[in-house]
C-alpha cells in the first residue's frame, strides 16, 4: 500500500535499559510498564523472561494482566515466568487504584488570540520550505505487520536510508535494510507501506488556499515541554489531494481527512499533527489509513529549523495491518558531511512524541485589560 498527497506518502536489553528497573522489588504496576516497553522495543524473550525471574513482586499480579500482555506481543518465554510470578503472589493484596488529581482547566485563548494564531499558523505553513537550508539526515524505519487485526505487531523489517534536502527537493539512497549494507535498492522496493515526499510541502498540504481546511479549537497540551494550541481539522474529499494506492489491485483514490493540528505557543510553527483517512470507498481493499508527524526544532549549522523527528502510518487491509515509524536522525548541513552513516540510531524515546497535558502558567492568567466605562 503507497499513500500519496501532494508530497509522496508512498533491541536486545540494554545496560540502560535494564538500569530503569534494576530493583529486585516491583509493584505489578511497575512490571506491567517495564513489559510493554520491552514489547514496543522489541526486547528479546529469552532476556525479558531471565529478568522477569529474579523480580519479587510487592503486591498481586492478577492472571488478567498477563493474558493481557500476551496479547500486546509478549514472548511465550516471558508469559510463562509472568504467570509464575502472578501465582506466586496471589496471596497478595491488590495495589489499591492510583489517586486521580483533577486536571487543572486552562480556558481556550480568547477569539482574537484564536483568529491570531490561526493566521500566524497558515503564514508560517504557506512559507515553510523556504526556510529549510540544504540538509542531509539518516531516516531509520522500523516496518511491523499483524495479520490477525489484533495489533499483535511483528517486526518485518528496518530500513536506514541517507535523505538528502537540495533545492527544495528531497532524495533517498536506502543504505541498510535489517542492519546489513544495501546497494540499489529503491525506498519503496523493501516492503510495506512507504512514507515518503518533499519535507518542505508538507506544511502546506494542509494550509493551501485549495484546501481550504476547516479549524476549530479542541485543547491545550505539551509536546517536548513546550505548550501548544491543538486544533481540530478537517479536509473533505472534495477538496483533497491525498490519495492511497493499492499495489494489489492497482487502484488508486482520494481520500478526505480529518484529525488534530499543535502549534508551538511561542513561534506559531507546526510540531505535530494526525489524522486519520475518511470517505474511502467500500470496494478499496485499504479500509484504514492514519497518520501521526511530529517536528521538531533542529540545529544544523548553528541555526533552529523546525523538521521532522518521527512519522508514524498505520493502514489495514481486511485484517491484514502495517505500521511503520520512522524517525530522522543526524541532520546536518549538506555538502559539510556528506559520508553515508553505516551506523542505526537507537530509537528515540517514546515521550519525546507523547502528548502531556498542559500546566497552567503566567501566560494563562493574563487577560487583555478591561477597559470601563466613563
Amino acid at each position: 500500500m503507497v499513500v500519496r498527497s501532494a508530497w509522496f506518502v508512498t533491541t536486545v536489553l540494554t545496560a540502560t535499559g535494564v538500569a530503569v528497573y534494576a530493583q529486585y522489588t516491583m509493584t505489578a504496576q511497575q512490571l506491567m510498564a517495564f513489559i510493554q516497553s520491552s514489547i514496543r522495543l522489541h526486547h528479546d524473550d529469552v532476556k525479558v523472561a531471565a529478568y522477569v525471574k529474579k523480580i519479587k513482586l510487592s503486591d498481586r499480579l492478577e492472571e488478567r494482566k498477563v493474558e493481557e500482555l500476551q496479547g500486546m506481543g509478549a514472548g511465550p518465554r516471558t508469559v510463562q515466568a509472568l504467570r509464575v510470578l502472578s501465582t506466586s503472589s496471589q496471596s497478595m493484596t491488590l495495589a489499591p487504584p492510583p489517586v486521580v488529581t483533577p486536571r487543572p482547566v486552562i480556558p481556550p485563548p480568547e477569539p482574537a488570540e484564536l483568529k491570531r494564531i490561526l493566521a500566524e499558523m497558515i503564514d508560517n505553513a504557506r512559507t515553510y520550505s523556504k526556510t529549510l537550508p540544504d540538509y542531509l539526515c539518516v531516516e531509520v524505519t522500523r516496518k511491523h505487520y499483524d495479520p490477525s487485526g489484533s495489533e499483535n505487531w511483528r517486526p518485518l523489517a528496518t530500513v536506514q536510508e541517507q535523505v538528502s534536502y537540495v533545492d527544495h527537493k528531497e532524495a533517498y539512497t536506502v543504505t541498510m535494510v535489517n542492519g546489513r549494507a544495501v546497494s540499489n535498492v529503491g525506498h519503496e522496493g523493501v516492503g510495506g507501506s512507504t512514507l515518503s515526499g518533499d519535507f518542505g510541502s508538507i506544511y502546506t498540504e494542509i494550509f493551501a488556499p485549495e484546501t481550504a481546511a476547516e479549524f476549530e479549537w479542541d485543547h491545550w497540551a505539551t509536546l517536548r515541554g513546550r505548550r501548544m494550541y491543538v486544533f481540530a481539522f478537517r479536509v473533505p474529499q472534495s477538496r483533497s489531494q491525498f490519495t492511497i494506492y493499492d499495489s494489489e489491485t492497482r487502484r488508486t483514490i482520494t481520500a478526505g481527512y480529518h484529525g488534530l493540528i499543535y502549534a508551538d505557543r511561542e513561534s506559531g510553527m507546526i510540531m505535530r499533527y494526525k489524522f486519520d483517512c475518511e470517505d474511502i470507498p467500500t470496494s478499496f481493499p485499504v479500509r484504514d489509513v492514519k497518520l501521526d508527524v511530529n517536528y521538531d526544532f533542529i540545529d544544523i549549522a548553528g541555526h533552529k529549523y523546525v523538521l521532522p523527528l518521527k512519522t508514524e502510518i498505520w493502514s489495514r487491509a481486511g485484517r491484514y495491518m502495517t505500521w511503520n515509524e520512522a524517525e530522522f536522525h543526524l541532520y546536518r548541513k549538506f555538502g559539510t558531511e556528506s559520508s553515508i552513516t553505516f551506523e542505526t540510531p537507537d530509537p528515540l524515546p517514546e515521550d519525546k512524541t507523547k502528548e502531556e497535558p498542559a500546566v497552567p502558567d503566567d501566560k494563562d492568567s493574563k487577560k487583555p485589560p478591561v477597559k470601563k466605562q466613563p
